[in-house]
This record gives structure tokens, C-alpha cells and sequence, in this order.
């Protein structure tokens, strides 16, 4: 299978696998050249690949998605990490927890903003702007 793993900000990793391990939200679950086509949302965790010469390597992806079409498994996510296995599963919980963490306050403070604007228009408006 060839193997495509995509990050905002372009390809990270191509190569032929024979094997390909993932996480997604109801565990982990193993893709082979003769599986069906198959989609499943990523969680943050470790990527198991196996080349055809029978040597494995992994990566840690944040979310996304991944998408197996005939010979073909694409990966979209936020960031990836290559690297011997035990440090890999200590960067999925530092790093894109951290991330994680960061992006929901993001969020919050966004929230607060729009809501801030739609007060805002609204008193606009009950002001005879309108």
C-alpha cells in the first residue's frame, strides 16, 4: 500500500507499507493491502507502520482522519512526530494535549468575542440603527 501522511503544511511521510496500525475513537484497529476501502477518524495517538521489508516504524499524529482507498491509505492531521516508540507516546501526551488545551482556549476566547459583537449589534440596532 502506499502510504501519504498530510500536515497543514504539506507532505510528511510517503512510502509503501504492508501494515498500517491506528487509533480511533473506539480503539485501535489494523489496515492490510486487501482490506476494504475504509475511513475512520484519527484521535491523538501512535501510528504503527510496516514497510515491505518487514521493518516497523511509528509516528505520534494528532486528530484527523484517515482514508483507505484500494492500494492507497492517506492521513490528514494536524502535526505528526517521527521517533522510536517510547518517546512518541510521551509527545502524543505532552505535546498535543498541550495543544489541545491551547486550541480550546482559543475557542473560549473567540466565543466571548462573537458574543461580545452580537450584544453589541443588538444594542445597535435597538437604538433605531437599524
Amino acid at each position: 500500500m502506499k502510504l501519504k501522511v498530510v500536515l497543514p503544511s504539506g507532505v510528511f511521510l510517503e512510502q509503501e507499507v504492508v501494515k498500517v496500525v491506528a487509533e480511533a475513537q473506539n480503539g485501535a484497529f489494523c489496515l492490510l493491502p486487501r482490506h476494504i476501502d475504509f475511513v475512520a477518524s484519527l484521535i491523538p495517538g501512535i501510528l504503527a507502520l510496516t514497510s515491505q521489508d518487514d521493518e516497523e516504524s511509528f509516528l505520534a499524529v494528532d486528530e484527523g482522519v484517515l482514508v483507505k482507498c484500494g492500494p492507497e491509505v492517506l492521513v490528514s492531521t494536524w502535526n505528526a512526530v517521527r521517533g522510536p516508540l517510547g518517546e512518541l507516546r510521551h509527545a502524543v501526551r505532552e505535546q498535543f494535549r498541550e495543544l489541545g488545551e491551547r486550541e480550546q482556549k482559543a475557542r473560549s476566547a473567540l466565543g466571548k468575542l462573537e458574543a461580545s459583537m452580537v450584544r453589541q449589534i443588538l444594542e445597535w440596532e435597538d437604538r433605531g440603527h437599524a
